[in-house]
């Protein structure tokens, strides 16, 4: 028997996913990351007692890491300890109405009659939606591959008559009439770098995804996920090499030639879950196929940008905000429309509030809490801000309105402070433009139209993470690692 050899490039949870399918398959896999802990965007710092997530908060769909944990001969439940949201978030706006999303469907009934009198038998009628996009667009697409037009011809059907071309938002809006809970059912896309107005109505299925499965934490923060899996592969055998960028990737007959500061080393095939661009611009950037792709994804639409503050308090405010906590500013329409099309600095602000000190006071040090707070902004490709100047006044503009609307008396108390804006994303992680999500969730870059899960042009080069197909997301990650892995079976037969 041939021992086959791999590379990972990248340890987000899409290449830890790869990694433990194509270690616990027997392929002989290294998994090489550019920063000194495993996680990519699920990056974590510890200061002063205070425990930060940098990038994802929450799991949902736990069922797509329990397979994965399986496969490695393994139980979810005995190496990590998922704690459920209940609400799953708390939506609040500056009129003063709060929108508490329970889990329990008669508490929620409640909060839909209270904040949007006459809505309720709508809502009924958009669930029951949610619940067909959701069969038809997560359980029978995200794991599987879309490498030939023939397989999205298969979908299209199905695909029209959901009314996969409208948006989110215009979804909703068939469905209920409050202003307050239209945002509250269409914000979604946005945590997976889709404007509501824009992004597929496919993307509704997240509101039954959530009602199905739970949304969950992690006790220690998500980073304590990325350990479990990095333990989970090295149990496997595979090897992770911290600190140790990738500078160039070439073809040498049918091998790739990965090259390192300690120089290069064979492989059979690659598995990159780096950024898209940065895979085909600077990795391969020696393969006129390559080039070839950099210049299309060029042309293509990019998810916004994030600007996040990590914080730390001496004082506790778990009476005043949920684990999660979504705070709409004066617009909504409009100030989606300048954070993804826009060319400067919106004035206002929607933020996304995370308290992991509210469900596992373990990050926080006593008497403290722990948080972080996040602003869409623009992607550098459309605004070009120099973040290295303006970046903390707009953390302080971003703590001054925490204080006003929701944590009274916030700045005096505040003992840790640092921020990641466009412009680090695009430094530290290789993102196109500071994006925060890769590709936009737009229909006409998804499944067939996304970069594919296996390169069309390069062969034994393949594609997990958020700019591969099915997106980004937690779930959507782990699933292209499926989907990834599908194909290498196929190239790569025991």
């Amino acid at each position: 028997m041939v021992e086959r050899r791999a590379a990972v490039v990248g340890s987000g949870f899409g290449g830890l996913a790869a990694a433990i399918r194509l270690q616990a398959r027997g392929i002989r896999t290294t998994v090489f990351e550019a920063r000194a802990l495993p996680g990519g965007r699920a990056y974590a710092f510890a200061e002063q007692g205070h425990v930060f997530d940098m990038g994802p908060t929450l799991v949902t769909a736990p069922q797509c890491l329990e397979e994965l944990f399986a496969i490695g001969g393994a139980r979810l439940a005995d190496r990590v300890d998922l704690l459920p949201l209940d609400p799953f978030y708390r939506l609040q706006w500056e009129d003063g109405t709060r929108f508490e999303a329970f889990e329990d469907a008669e508490l929620l009934a409640a909060e839909i009659d209270r904040i949007a009198p006459g809505d309720g038998p709508g809502y009924a009628r958009f669930a029951r939606y949610s619940e067909a996009v959701y069969r038809e667009g997560y359980e029978n697409l995200a794991g599987a591959p879309f490498v030939t037009a023939a397989s999205m011809l298969r979908a299209l059907p199905k695909l029209v008559t959901l009314r996969a071309e409208r948006s989110v938002y215009g979804a909703v809006s068939r469905y209920v009439r409050s202003d307050h809970l239209r945002q509250a059912l269409s914000f979604h896309p946005l945590f997976v770098g889709g404007d509501p107005f824009a992004t597929s109505s496919i993307y509704a299925l997240i509101n039954h995804l959530e009602r199905t499965h739970g949304v969950w934490f992690v006790r220690g923060g998500t980073h304590a996920l990325v350990r479990a899996m990095v333990a989970l592969f090295e149990e496997l055998g595979g090897e992770l090499r911290l600190a140790c960028p990738v500078q160039g990737i070439r073809l040498d007959g049918r091998s790739h030639l990965v090259r390192t500061a300690a120089g290069e080393q064979r492989f059979d095939f690659v598995v990159s879950n780096a950024d898209v661009m940065h895979t085909y611009r600077t990795l391969y950037e020696d393969h006129p196929r390559a080039a070839r792709m950099a210049r299309r994804l060029d042309r293509s639409r990019w998810s916004m940008g994030l600007f996040v503050v990590y914080f730390g308090t001496d004082r506790q405010y778990r009476d005043d905000v949920r684990h999660h906590t979504i705070l709409f500013g004066p617009r909504y329409r409009a100030l989606v429309r300048e954070i993804f099309y826009g060319h400067a600095l919106p004035d206002d602000f929607s933020l996304y509030l995370h308290a992991p000190s509210v469900t596992d006071p373990a990050l926080a040090p006593p008497g403290g809490d722990t948080f972080y707070a996040l602003s869409p902004v623009p992607h550098l490709g459309n605004a070009d801000i120099d973040w290295d100047r303006v970046g903390a006044e707009y953390a302080e503009r971003i703590l001054a309105y925490l204080e006003q609307h929701a944590m009274p008396g916030l700045r005096a108390h505040v003992t840790v402070k640092r921020w990641m804006t466009p412009r680090d994303f695009e430094r530290e992680l290789g993102a196109h433009h500071g994006n925060g999500f890769s590709l936009a969730p737009v229909l006409w870059q998804s499944a067939y139209l996304r970069p594919h899960n296996r390169d069309r042009h390069i062969p034994g080069l393949y594609l997990v993470g958020a700019g591969t197909h099915p997106g980004a997301g937690m779930p959507g990650v782990i699933n292209s690692a499926k989907a990834a892995m599908t194909l290498i079976d196929e190239d790569f037969p025991r």
